[in-house]
């Protein structure tokens, strides 16, 4: 694992973190989740380096590497412009391996990032998987709009969030009779508490562009844009709050299936297991299904080129 920076397209530097292989034979992209970084993914990198592919991914703004100290914060249109970071790190790759096919991988806040990126995007990716993810089209979202932005106006922009942390991950937690809606593995939960880079407050700011940008996903003008031969996983725990439990992944998935008309579509659900399936019980099995996934896109994709 290597860190490095780079700078996007507005000027800002922005961190990242590679996992380079001696030979690669495609190009993976990871986009973490909410208060965490790339560093999390540093035993799921290693796994797809092993298998030939080069992997790497920035560290969102208001996050690790790029802005550190947990502040959850960072001036401007935190989605939009992370998105546009996200867009910037792929092009660097692609120029460095124009002959190479190129995936996206996002969990959580990443997979949602992911889901507008597609869109954006849309002739970049020879296949995506969204990791941790849901539907997130709803009035509890669109509540959670008016909250932030109502700080945001009162001057709270770069303050942390405790209230929608409170109804959100605080609420997911109180479900849990052991560890947290994280893992049902204790010592899991345990490191992602003590993580450096980990287990903070976002601010007012990062939820309302949050919540503010997240519909787009969602709207006919974006999503028209997907190309529907792009393969695509939906991997989650069955137990994840953020998934609904469940629902809001099978939600998701008819939204790409009937709704975009993506070809094809795939839906994995793992019983008992929670928000990070790649730090779960569900780890081993999340890990090959995942690299299967990729090798048969980067081979469909070779193979039509």
């Amino acid at each position: 694992m290597t860190e490095k920076t780079f700078v996007s397209y507005d000027g800002k530097k922005v961190g990242y973190r590679e996992w380079r292989p001696e030979n690669p034979v495609g190009l993976v992209q990871i986009a973490h989740g909410m208060a965490e970084s790339t560093v999390r993914y540093d035993g799921f990198a290693e796994y797809l380096k092993a298998r030939g592919f080069l992997v790497f991914g920035d560290d969102h703004r208001g996050h690790g590497l790029t802005d550190p100290g947990k502040t959850g914060y960072c001036d401007g249109e935190m989605f939009e412009d992370t998105l546009k970071d996200m867009a910037t790190l792929t092009k660097i790759y692609k120029e460095e391996y124009p002959d190479l096919p190129f995936f996206i991988f996002g969990h959580s806040y990443g997979s949602f990032l992911t889901q507008a990126y597609i869109e954006r995007y849309p002739d970049n990716a020879c296949g995506a998987v969204l990791c941790g993810s849901a539907y997130l089209h709803n009035a509890s979202s669109f509540l959670a709009k008016v909250v932030a932005s109502a700080n945001c106006l009162f001057g709270k922009k770069n303050r942390p969030a405790k209230f929608i942390e409170k109804l959100s991950f605080g609420l997911y937690n109180k479900k849990c009779a052991e560890g947290t809606f994280i893992s049902s593995i204790p010592e899991e939960c345990d490191k992602y508490a003590e993580c450096p880079d980990c287990n903070f407050t976002l601010s007012y700011a990062f939820y309302k562009s949050f919540f503010g940008n997240l519909s787009k996903n969602y709207k006919k003008k974006y999503y028209r844009n997907i190309n529907t031969d792009m393969p695509l996983l939906i991997i989650a725990g069955k137990d994840d709050p953020v998934g609904g439990y469940g629902k809001l992944i099978d939600k998701l998935y008819d939204f790409y299936k009937h709704k975009v008309g993506v070809e094809k579509v795939e839906k994995v659900l793992y019983p008992g297991v929670r928000h990070e399936l790649l730090n779960d019980t569900s780890r081993e099995d999340a890990y090959k299904k995942i690299g299967d996934f990729i090798e048969a896109a980067f081979a469909a994709e070779q193979g039509t080129t």
